[in-house]
């Protein structure tokens, strides 16, 4: 095997650092919990990692095992893939003997990709319109949780719900109806991340009090609705 061509393994060392909003967790500092559910690894309240978990592991695995059968063998791992591919950026002509390159970072074992697709980042300003809240106007927080989320470009193809897209659009069918007005709006937390979560502050007037309880009742089946049903049962609640 010494004579093969020399191969280069690669992963990078990051992950998409995502947790539940009533998760305290500290990614710079505080250990994932995994944990064994069936036959899957998962973690508790965060992102487990896996990738690229997986392909550094599997990677490391190969080097450390006497057993495994292989020609001249490289690994490569980089950092902060997720937040702009500063490590593959970083790389340096020299550095690398091989002139094959395997990414471990796929979604299925047992396959190699040929290509991938890109991404865009953009930055939109827009103009709003501020007014002082008159009185007989309150507050209230409504809250949409629960959902699976996924990554943005592996899994937007499956129709999971979108936290953001799916309070926006609810807030936005009542709210001329309610005479609502936006104080605050926050959701997901990463660019590739499909958000799983969403909170929404809107004000709305005394009068529409019990009105605007019933309807922010409808929002967990408005939103099951949307997504399918089948996949997701999000939680909402409103204070």
């Amino acid at each position: 095997m010494e004579n093969r061509k020399p191969v280069v393994l690669q992963a990078h060392l990051d992950m998409v650092p995502q947790k539940n909003s009533d998760t305290v967790h500290d990614f710079t500092t505080d250990p994932i919990q995994p944990y064994i559910d069936g036959e899957w690894v998962k973690a508790r309240g965060t992102t487990l990692g896996a990738d690229n978990g997986i392909g550094m592991a599997s990677a490391l695995a190969v080097l450390a095992d006497d057993n495994v059968v292989h020609g001249p063998l490289e690994v490569l791992l980089t950092m902060t893939e997720e937040a702009g591919m500063d490590g593959a950026f970083g790389l340096q002509s020299g550095w690398l003997q091989a002139d094959i390159l395997i990414n471990t970072d796929s979604e299925e074992e047992g396959e190699i990709y040929m290509g991938c697709a890109g991404g865009i980042d953009f930055t939109s300003n827009l103009p709003l319109t501020r007014e002082a809240v008159p009185a007989g106007f309150a507050c209230f927080k409504l809250t949409l949780k629960g959902l699976k989320g996924g990554h943005s470009g592996g899994e937007i193809h499956l129709g999971l719900g979108n936290a953001n897209k799916l309070l926006a659009r609810f807030l936005a069918g009542h709210a001329e109806e309610l005479d609502l007005r936006l104080i605050d709006f926050n959701g997901g937390t990463l660019r590739n991340a499909i958000p799983r979560e969403a909170f929404a502050t809107p004000r709305r007037c005394h009068r529409q009090r019990r009105r605007s309880e019933n309807i922010s009742e409808r929002l967990p089946g408005y939103s099951e609705k949307r997504t399918g049903g089948k996949r997701e049962k999000p939680d909402t609640a409103t204070q």
